[in-house]
């Protein structure tokens, strides 16, 4: 994180609460400044360390730096959550298929996937619902959505560990702007042929749903193979958003030592912020001409959601979204049509 990012971050959380202010106490005293305590906080997440090892460097206890990082978490949430995780914006969605577009992907927001984290302190009486026989410890999960520049569009944590990506999409809010008609409307062609709803990347245990393009289990044919090989090899930007994420937050690399699981919910959502930030933070002008973007052209159309976040909207209405997202047959359908794009666009001449 950089000096001014950093910075940043700290005169804000100076705004938004008097606990990371300077104070004096009743002799006259200087307290912790909001520096150190944001550091305390910041070391934490960062390298996953205790609290008490930060006591000599910092000239922090062990109790005042876990409620520095408490403290932290919550105000990174309240202060920055609404920009940086946000859903899509038109402006947003036009780049997003543009990018997929260049990448043989009209209509791809992103792929979509879940990451475990270990919890070394879940009640013996919990351990069974948070333990599923591939990770043999307990563990919480996170669903995320990620695009080629490691931004995370979406982020849903707290599911039981014993749960599989399956259960855990049920219960996330990934399609309720869908659902609601808050989402942008797309429009774009492939093959030929035009497909109104956009998808994201999964692997095979995700459902044949319209939303989710999974990559073919036993290629056989030239076409079938070229498909695979692309789609495996632009769903990796979760794994590497994942990667990322835990590279630079090494606490979601260790077992979470904290009873709450509210508070373990503020820190996983509180470091894909952050993440965000730095991304936003580190990325470069030239990052679009790499991709070709002012080259390409792109035949997808995106039009502004069909209702406004405050406007009600009929439970028939949401009936027919859902219907139209869970369609196997444009599942189906979009795959093939993909199938032969790829083909046309990449394979032999």
């Amino acid at each position: 994180m950089s000096r001014p990012l950093f910075l940043r971050i700290v005169n804000a959380l100076g705004q938004w609460s008097d606990y990371f202010t300077p104070k004096v106490d009743a002799v006259n005293r200087q307290g912790l400044s909001p520096l150190q305590k944001c550091t305390a906080a910041i070391r934490q997440l960062a390298t996953g360390s205790a609290a008490d090892e930060l006591d000599e460097y910092l000239k922090i206890g062990e109790t005042t730096a876990m409620e520095a990082m408490k403290n932290f978490v919550k105000g990174v949430i309240d202060i920055f959550g609404d920009k940086y995780l946000r859903r899509p914006t038109v402006e947003d969605t036009e780049r997003l298929l543009k990018v997929g577009e260049t990448r043989g992907f009209p209509g791809m927001f992103g792929s979509v996937d879940c990451m475990h984290w270990q919890w070394e302190r879940c009640p013996t009486a919990w351990k069974g619902q948070f333990t599923r026989g591939d990770q043999k410890v307990p563990t919480m999960i996170l669903e995320a959505v990620a695009s080629h520049d490691l931004w995370i569009w979406h982020a849903f944590f707290g599911v039981a560990g014993s749960n599989n990506d399956i259960n855990v999409l049920n219960q996330s809010s990934l399609f309720i702007n869908e659902l609601k008609g808050q989402a942008p409307r797309v429009q774009y062609m492939v093959n030929g042929n035009q497909h109104n709803i956009g998808y994201y990347l999964a692997d095979g245990i995700y459902p044949e749903w319209a939303v989710f393009v999974k990559s073919i289990r036993m290629p056989i044919s030239e076409k079938d193979k070229l498909y695979a090989e692309k789609q495996e090899g632009a769903r990796k930007d979760i794994e590497r958003a994942f990667g990322v994420l835990r590279r630079r937050f090494s606490i979601l690399k260790r077992p979470a030592r904290l009873y709450d699981r509210d508070q373990l919910r503020d820190i996983v959502l509180a470091c894909v912020i952050l993440h965000n930030m730095i991304v936003e933070d580190e990325k470069e002008e030239d990052i679009e001409e790499n991709l070709d973007l002012n080259v390409a052209a792109s035949s997808a159309t995106v039009q502004e959601p069909e209702n406004s976040p405050d406007e009600n909207v009929s439970f028939d209405r949401v009936l027919e979204k859902d219907t139209h997202i869970r369609d196997r047959s444009a599942h189906f359908r979009l795959k093939n049509d993909l199938v032969e794009h790829i083909w046309n666009k990449f394979g032999p001449t």
